[in-house]
């Protein structure tokens, strides 16, 4: 290894290429490099053979149907020649990928959630996963699963002396010796998100808290590097003893002997960073691009180069920067100063080069006076403006008249606006007449319109309540809660209108075709179990008189025949009517006896529309039986029970072109929220969480359905028990992007998950 005494490192070359976030990098060789990203591919680079400064494309890798994450290199042998590359996704499986040819070797499966780390142990791969498990797998097959920590875990790592390393959610990370825990590391104040190996010390672990420690295997902490403002995701040590880290904050910091020696800004967050053997850095950002640095003269990138990405980097910050709570790059110009104002006192906020100054309108004068440049909170933390130190979703310049001077109200929208109004009268000394101008004006201009009334007052000195036309003196004041709009979802959805006579039109025909068949013909129905169908159709049209109403025992198991008998491409109408048989009282109760035993109804149906030729309009059906059970509480148990079973039968309906698949399916992990938040089940909703994640990063999903899926996922952040697990699952980002959609009931959601993810 070369020694690198530190010499500032400077952009060499840009990997492009990615459509999404680049998530992962893996260094094969200094002359070859994977990345991984949210566009579900992954990319080999190879040192350009005219330009030995840069790297092209050389392979594209296709196969995982979620975003891609973390990525290891097994090298070359006889069989594979390139080598092989091992990877880990959001679709929760791992892919053994051989990059002689680009096409999948191995397969795994068995995680039950989203894979976050992967490592190599000798000849077997090592996984870790959000489903809380570490995996062993060898020649393609499982070999050992053990449940290492009791959250989500985060990255694994395996230590040149043997022992593996793992990280997780819970704050602490753990050594292994094959399945035994040998020690647990305690010291990180939030998850652990990044492992990696300090040549001739111990481990480092980069951590959401901001920090990066150095651990001895005994359990020491060596060093603790802290300089990042906002979550460390990746770590990564070279033999010269350089440490390079990847945020959250938008740098890629470099450390020696504890010490931040330079830090690289970046046009977004910084996912991942590794060194080249020859000391260079590779960066992962979410602007899509992977990037190279080197302190090498000769590798150095052309000026043309440096200064297009300087301008891409001043670009970024002129697009995030904020005044007034207004984007820069979207207020007028100076040369909006040339018209006139309407009224003395009216104030306007103009771009000047790369800052907001706010000018007041002199109606004597009959100018624009400059009042001074107009600042916000610090980028990197919400853009949240401050005010005397602390943090607020808005702070309101006020002006009261009178030659008063212009007040500051500051306002989060998880307030009560009767409570910020009333203190901040107080404070400012007014009179509480202001009250309900003041309300409306923080609603107003909060953007809470909604808001439902609630004029409950307790003086903060006297106790007593302000008094209300037309309500008791005495109404108790009420604590303060967050106003969402759209969470927690309360009650299930079902699918409860069905096309009754094309059910049993099509339901004839296919019995016709199977009568006509000799060799299916004993599959076909009587003409008396036709009209038995017939009969069962009448009373399920007849909703009014469900009370009253009943089915016969051999109405059910003439459906189970149709079920079992009669080819998957014939079986949709029946699974359609029993979809609306399962909201009818009696025959729910007729229909949980064939669930409750070992030949199970709805497993069998499962099963047998899942196959390997899946047909859509028999995951529509079946998908949208299994929602409606959720109306019936008798099945709560069953859906609990099997919801692990169900949900990973059905994963890949989020990415259906079939829209009514994925509304159906959309509504099958919100009635879970639901169900597994009453029933306290974590587990589960981590499982639902996961699955309802894919649907809201999915670009090409429904309206309906991504709505749905950002309902559960508030409800489960709200009231579940997942909001950890969420936030470590970059929900932010998801939130933020759904406040950026053009559909209001997305950016609302959106709205609520971000309010979500603020309250302590």
């Amino acid at each position: 290894m070369m020694d690198i005494d530190f010499n500032e490192y400077k952009l060499r070359c840009e990997l492009r290429g990615h459509d999404d976030d680049v998530r992962g990098i893996c260094v094969c060789t200094d002359e070859h490099i994977a990345t991984s990203s949210r566009d579900r591919t992954i990319r080999v680079w190879s040192l350009d053979s005219d330009n030995k400064r840069k790297y092209s494309p050389s392979k594209i890798l296709l196969g995982h149907t979620s975003f891609v994450g973390p990525l290891a290199w097994i090298s070359p042998n006889e069989e594979y020649p390139e080598g092989r590359l091992v990877s880990g996704s959001m679709d929760t499986s791992v892919f053994v990928w051989n990059l002689t040819n680009g096409e999948v070797v191995q397969a795994l499966k068995g995680h039950k959630m989203q894979v976050t780390g992967v490592t190599l142990d000798n000849e077997d791969i090592v996984s870790s996963s959000v489903d809380q498990t570490l995996k062993r797998w060898r020649n393609g097959q499982l070999v050992e699963s053990w449940e290492a920590h009791q959250s989500p875990i985060q990255a694994v790592l395996r230590l040149p002396s043997g022992e593996l390393v793992s990280g997780s959610s819970d704050t602490t990370l753990k050594l292994w010796k094959g399945n035994t825990s040998l020690r647990t590391f305690a010291g990180h104040a939030d998850t652990v998100r990044g492992l990696a190996v300090m040549p001739d010390l111990g481990f480092l672990s980069a951590s959401h808290d901001g920090s990066i420690r150095l651990w001895a295997l005994s359990g020491e902490v060596l060093l603790e590097m802290v300089g990042h403002t906002s979550i460390v995701y990746s770590v990564d040590a070279h033999a010269s003893g350089l440490i390079v880290s990847g945020s959250e904050d938008r740098h890629a910091k470099i450390w020696k002997d504890g010490v931040c020696v330079q830090s690289l800004e970046h046009p977004g967050c910084v996912w991942d960073a590794k060194f080249l053997e020859n000391g260079d850095i590779v960066t992962a950002c979410s602007d899509g691009v992977a990037r190279v640095w080197t302190v090498r003269d000769g590798m150095i990138a052309d000026q043309m180069e440096i200064d297009a990405f300087d301008s891409q980097l001043s670009q970024y910050k002129l697009s995030r920067k904020k005044v007034g709570g207004m984007k820069l790059d979207e207020l007028p110009g100076i040369d909006s100063l040339t018209l006139p104002g309407t009224s003395d006192g009216q104030t306007k906020v103009v771009r000047e080069g790369d800052n907001g100054v706010a000018y007041v309108w002199n109606m004597k004068d009959q100018r624009w006076d400059k009042i001074g440049e107009v600042v916000d909170g610090p980028e990197g933390v919400a853009d949240r403006p401050i005010h005397d130190g602390v943090q607020y979703d808005f702070v309101f310049d006020v002006d009261i008249g009178d030659g008063e001077p212009i007040r500051k109200l500051p306002y989060n929208r998880s307030d009560n606006p009767y409570d910020a109004a009333d203190k901040w009268l107080l404070k400012e000394n007014l009179p509480l007449a202001y009250r309900q101008q003041i309300v409306e004006f923080i609603l107003q201009n909060s953007g809470q319109k909604d808001f439902n009334f609630n004029p409950s007052f307790r003086d903060p000195f006297t106790g007593a309540n302000a008094y209300v036309p037309g309500q008791s003196s005495h109404t108790a004041a009420t604590t303060a809660k967050p106003l969402y709009k759209h969470i927690p979802k309360r009650g299930v959805l079902v699918f409860d209108v069905a096309q009754y006579d094309g059910i049993l039109k099509k339901m004839t025909e296919f019995n016709n075709t199977l009568r006509a068949d000799p060799v299916h013909t004993d599959k076909s129905l009587t003409e008396v179990e036709i009209s038995r169908v017939g009969a069962m159709v009448k009373i399920l049209k007849d909703t009014s008189h469900y009370h009253a109403t009943s089915f016969a025992d051999m109405d059910i198991s003439l459906i189970l025949k149709v079920l079992q008998a009669w080819p998957p491409a014939m079986m949709f109408p029946a699974t359609d009517l029993v979809r609306m048989l399962v909201l009818h009282p009696h025959g729910a109760s007729l229909l949980i006896k064939h669930v409750e035993g070992n030949n199970d109804l709805l497993l069998d149906l499962i099963k047998k529309v899942t196959e390997d030729s899946a047909l859509p309009a028999n995951l529509l059906t079946t998908v949208r039986v299994l929602v409606n059970l959720f109306k019936n509480p008798s099945f709560h148990y069953w859906l609990q029970r099997h919801h692990s079973q169900i949900l990973d039968a059905f994963s890949n309906c989020y990415s259906s072109p079939n829209k009514n698949l994925q509304l159906a399916y959309s509504t099958l992990l919100l009635n879970y929220a639901v169900l597994l938040i009453e029933k306290k089940d974590q587990e589960g909703q981590a499982q639902v969480l996961s699955a309802a994640l894919q649907i809201a990063e999915e670009d090409a999903a429904d309206v309906d359905s991504k709505f749905r899926s950002l309902v559960a996922i508030g409800s489960l952040m709200l009231e579940g028990l997942v909001k950890k697990i969420a936030i470590d699952f970059e929900v932010e980002s998801i939130a933020k992007s759904a406040k950026a959609s053009k559909e209001a009931k997305i950016v609302e959601v959106g709205a609520d998950i971000d309010l979500v993810i603020r309250q302590p």
